[in-house]
């Protein structure tokens, strides 16, 4: 079955999604709608316990949002009160009744980075690598990024990732415990298919029973989601960001070679207008 971008096949309890949204498989609308399509029927299945992402691209788990989009993106008009789409839609992810799991093989960078983080359960490569670049762009990650980072991995780290927009890599992401487990693809296909099926044989109401309280205790997202979206629509109407987010495109970023082999480069770039830091004292005297 497939719903836009993500074709999906079952087993039992379990639905395997696979991300096929070339050229990059950018997190843009029509891969948020064929998500939304995917949770519309999912929600609907009881029998589904576990559902597994994967890519079809040898590169990208999801490359990011769509900065060209960004850059002409009308200023929101009034505060949020309800957080943006790209949000909202993966909140649906996080907590829906049943239990997701990503593999990670390869890049995964704003959007996509924050898609992995509303899974339950990430396991890696050693090709993974993720990273929050928006702040270099003049944003900030909205799609729950800055809301789920600290949960995920405490505060002080995650002022660390989203602060200095570097990339994370799989070590570290398995020290952090942001990823369950890493290894070769092969072992981590079975690993990930032994706990899935271990999970599948459990009551569906269990599952979804333990998904609620675990969110509970966590204290939910909602209302963080809109303070995020809230700030997100901030920073877009001082427009900041359309600089940095131009320097971006035009040193390569969202192509595959720019974002495969000069993402060091292309962020110095996102850099080279940003206002020089005071010294301790303050401005210099003239």
């Amino acid at each position: 079955m497939k719903h836009g971008p993500l074709r999906t096949s079952s087993d039992g309890g379990i639905v395997s999604v696979v991300i096929d949204h070339p050229p990059t498989n950018l997190l843009d609308g029509s891969l948020l709608e064929g998500l939304r399509s995917l949770l519309d029927h999912l929600e609907g299945e009881p029998s589904v316990r576990v559902v597994i992402f994967r890519s079809a691209d040898p590169d990208f788990f999801v490359m990011h949002g769509d900065v060209e989009l960004l850059v002409g993106l009308h200023p929101p008009a009034a505060p949020a009160v309800v957080a943006n789409p790209a949000a909202a839609t993966l909140q649906r992810l996080a907590v829906a009744p049943f239990v997701s799991i990503g593999l990670l093989d390869g890049a995964a960078r704003g959007g996509g980075c924050e898609m992995l983080c509303a899974m339950d359960v990430r396991f890696g490569t050693e090709r993974a690598v993720v990273g929050q670049p928006e702040v270099a762009m003049g944003i900030l990650p909205g799609a729950g990024g800055t809301a789920r980072w600290p949960r995920l991995v405490g505060r002080s780290r995650a002022l660390d990732i989203l602060l200095t927009g570097r990339d994370v890599d799989a070590a570290e992401l398995l020290a952090l415990g942001w990823l369950h487990a890493v290894g070769p693809r092969q072992r981590m296909e079975g690993e990930l298919a032994a706990l899935a099926g271990r999970m599948a044989q459990m009551p569906a109401a269990s599952v979804a029973a333990v998904k609620r309280v675990l969110n509970a205790s966590l204290a939910g997202l909602d209302a963080v989601l809109v303070t995020e979206s809230d700030e997100l629509g901030r920073l877009l109407a001082s427009g900041g960001h359309v600089a940095p987010m131009r320097r971006f495109l035009d040193a390569g970023g969202q192509t595959r070679e720019g974002e495969t082999t000069q993402m060091a480069a292309i962020f110095d770039a996102m850099l080279e207008g940003a206002e020089a830091p005071e010294g301790p004292g303050g401005p210099e005297d003239p």
